[in-house]
């Protein structure tokens, strides 16, 4: 059975996937930071550090600034391939945060697991 950790981390990559489809093209200062803010506010803290959790939402947050960085004269095809491309990294952060993430004392605090516990 999944620990209640896991569930945070499936609805804040839900919830980033949703910022980053609706993406218009405006305001892409703040793109990066909202894409990953469920992410940092509800799992991130509570997680044993993984470097490899850290690089997946670094991958987030560089793919994140690159479609904030895509202007309307690059065009729509271009702008939808690094919607996809942040999406897919949303994907992968979620992915590994399941397969790798352990409940840290902060998390069993909270309610969110068991020390140590796996998330999947």
């Amino acid at each position: 059975m999944d620990v209640k950790l896991a569930q945070e981390v499936r609805l804040a990559a839900a919830y980033a996937r949703r910022r980053a489809e609706k993406y218009s093209g405006i305001g892409g200062d703040a793109l990066p930071l909202a894409v990953i803010k469920a992410f940092d506010d509800t799992v991130r803290g509570h997680l044993e550090r993984d470097p490899r959790i850290e690089d997946e939402r670094d991958r987030v947050l560089i793919t994140a600034v690159s479609l904030a960085e895509a202007r309307p004269e690059d065009g729509t095809v271009a702008i939808q391939r690094w919607r996809e491309r942040l999406v897919d990294a949303i994907d992968g952060l979620e992915r590994v945060t399941l397969a790798l993430g352990v409940v840290n004392r902060r998390g069993a605090a909270a309610g969110l697991g068991d020390v140590g516990e796996k998330l999947t």
